[in-house]
């Protein structure tokens, strides 16, 4: 019955969507008994204290779906997958709890990574041409990707500020990457999105609810950048046939990627960008991400998430269709151009907000 596609489709949706909706509040539920809560900081959004680990039915979940959805995995991958979720869900599950060094984060992370380079069908051949580049010895390639998904790991987890951000962001994604994946047969990947867009969409019932909130927490942030990262590897590991199925150029694979995880990556490299500039280290935690900066000027949660969502589709469907077009040089000259222009206008924005707070503190001073 699982080898249905159609069906197994809409199990994966709905089975995913329901185990998430009714763990969550047994997670809350354990969490307000043993008072685990995350407490607000100066850096927070919320002035009360938040249950977190949403992070823990997502886990549970995906491990019940790796296992049904088996009889697709031509790769025969799920067992690399659920060792690595599991590695990223301990050093996830420790730093919500106790915390954890950036180090020890950043170890757990690279031998998840490693444990995907195990499956020759992870491999990347060719870069296409991106740049001039063709054939690149396998060290070097090894490297490439996992500083890659080092960094799509850590900007998911960067973007994890307000409510339903990070999971809009990432059903965006997996969206895009969905489609791409039905659409070249790759059905155990088309599956396996399709699943987790089911958690996040069942997830963010609760991370907008003003009664049941709760946060996914850094045992959330981890997976799902991790399964962003798996997803890309896999896109980026698809054989050039594949590629009739689209109108974009191979060489502007990168590109493309860079398209759909614009969100994330554009907000990591200009927040450290924005740190050193201060002197200060880029793991230094202030109010200059995106997400922070359109809640300080005056707009809800739910506007900045659909914002900035709506910004990434925008992002998507320019690129892809410039990316058919152009070669990889004129399309990194481009996506240079966008992000000096956001740099350029959050700096703007930036700044009007910290004008605007002096001239209230000066008036409360006065006033005084």
């Amino acid at each position: 019955m699982m080898s249905n596609l159609t069906l197994a489709s809409i199990l994966a949706v709905i089975n995913s969507f329901l185990l998430v909706y009714f763990i969550i509040p047994k997670i809350s539920w354990v969490i307000h008994m043993r008072q685990l809560h995350d407490n607000p900081d100066e850096r927070s959004s919320h002035s009360t204290a938040i249950p977190t680990m949403a992070g823990i039915s997502f886990f549970i979940t995906l491990i019940m779906t790796l296992f049904f959805i088996k009889h697709f995995d031509s790769d025969q991958i799920s067992l690399n997958i659920i060792a690595a979720i599991t590695l990223l869900f301990i050093i996830g599950l420790k730093d919500d709890l106790v915390l954890a060094t950036p180090r020890a984060k950043i170890l757990m992370e690279t031998c998840a990574i490693l444990l995907m380079l195990f499956s020759s069908t992870m491999q990347i051949p060719t870069f296409h041409g991106f740049l001039g580049l063709h054939e690149v010895p396998v060290v070097l390639t090894y490297i490439a990707i996992i500083l890659m998904m080092l960094t799509i790991i850590n900007a998911y987890n960067l973007i994890d500020g307000i409510d339903g951000l990070a999971a809009i962001v990432a059903i965006i994604i997996f969206s895009i990457y969905g489609l791409i994946f039905f659409a070249t047969d790759l059905h155990f990947y088309f599956l396996l999105c399709l699943s987790l867009i089911g958690i996040l969409l069942a997830y963010l019932n609760y991370n907008f609810s003003s009664t049941k909130k709760i946060f996914m927490g850094d045992t959330g942030s981890l997976i799902i950048g991790f399964c962003i990262g798996l997803c890309t590897l896999k896109f980026l590991a698809m054989d050039d046939a594949i590629f009739n199925h689209f109108s974009f150029q191979p060489e502007n694979k990168l590109i493309v990627i860079a398209a759909i995880l614009w969100i994330p990556l554009f907000d990591m490299l200009r927040v450290i960008n924005v740190r050193l500039l201060n002197k200060k280290s880029p793991f230094y935690p202030d109010r200059n991400h995106m997400h922070h900066i359109l809640i300080d000027a005056g707009i809800s949660h739910f506007q900045a998430t659909m914002l900035l969502g709506l910004l990434n589709y925008i992002i998507v469907i320019v690129i892809i269709r410039l990316s058919s077009i152009w070669n990889s040089f004129i399309m990194v000259a481009l996506l240079l151009g966008l992000f000096i222009a956001g740099v350029f206008i959050f700096y703007i924005l930036k700044k009007k907000i910290t004008l605007k707070n002096q001239k209230i503190k000066n008036i409360k001073i006065h006033i005084n």
